[in-house]
């Protein structure tokens, strides 16, 4: 099966286990296959392969942002809580990374396999922070989860320039600045799980800057082949398809080491 094709299987599965070893084996079938990159590069894109995507399982409870409960972490329910909202997170980003590389056709080789090495490192991120999860008692589906991730997904599923623009270099990026502020909570509640959360957010972290790199790259290429102005495009698609407001306090160093140019890091910390 052409390895776009198993990542559509893979992006189709609803157990989050069953997600995890697929997307782990095609990435590891892909690396020792040393696949030609026109192979790559080959158009599978069909309307009829729509159905089924994403598969999630029937919890956790979906709920918008502002349903989510609000949990101390300085109890044992809420540190689960907060751990289960990044295990949620992680599983969310293993399907982005999927439907990134078996979406768009007409990329460069190189695209699908970033795209590729993005999905396995967010299902070794999901496999962590889930059994760091169930170590402390608790399961991913027990707590509510937003949407918001996926939405942006539904959003910008024609134009993979606004895909690029809106998923990585935003939704994601915003994860840059949120984690030394989680870190920060769980180093004052200072309990073994919520010192072993922050070990697993600094793997996280470390390589989520290199998931938004790649999306900056891309971004930065389409903006190129298409004439684009990728500050401007950036503000048009920002308006066009209601991309939550960028808020600080922003992890600048984070975001320059991911790929923001210095006129983007002003342009974010200018009042909206």
């Amino acid at each position: 099966m052409h390895p776009r094709l198993r990542a559509l299987h893979a992006l189709r599965l609803a157990d989050p286990e069953e997600k995890v070893a697929a997307t782990r084996a095609l990435a590891a079938q892909a690396a020792k296959e040393s696949l030609a990159d026109e192979t790559w590069c080959e158009p599978v894109r069909d309307a009829a392969d729509e159905p089924g995507v994403p598969g999630r399982p029937a919890r956790p409870v979906r709920v918008s942002a502002t349903e989510v409960p609000t949990r101390s972490p300085f109890t044992d329910e809420g540190r689960a809580a907060l751990v289960h909202s990044i295990c949620h997170i992680e599983f969310n980003a293993i399907n982005l990374a999927l439907d990134a590389m078996w979406r768009y056709d007409g990329m460069p080789a190189a695209y699908y396999r970033d795209w590729l090495r993005v999905a396995d490192e967010e299902a070794y991120h999901f496999s962590l922070i889930h059994a760091h999860l169930q170590a402390m008692g608790w399961r991913y589906g027990d707590f509510p989860g937003h949407d918001g991730l996926w939405t942006m997904c539904e959003k910008t599923k024609d134009d993979v320039v606004a895909r690029m623009a809106l998923v990585p270099r935003t939704l994601e990026a915003r994860g840059l600045d949120a984690t030394p502020l989680i870190q920060a909570k769980l180093r004052r509640v200072n309990t073994p799980d919520a010192l072993r959360a922050v070990d697993i957010l600094d793997i996280i972290l470390r390589d989520e800057i290199g998931h938004v790199a790649i999306g900056n790259r891309w971004y930065a290429w389409l903006c190129d082949r298409e004439g684009l102005d990728a500050l401007a495009h950036y503000r048009v698609l920002y308006r066009r398809h209601e991309a939550p407001r960028l808020k600080p306090p922003f992890n600048l160093e984070a975001r320059a080491r991911a790929g923001f140019s210095d006129a983007e890091l002003q342009a974010m910390q200018q009042p909206a």
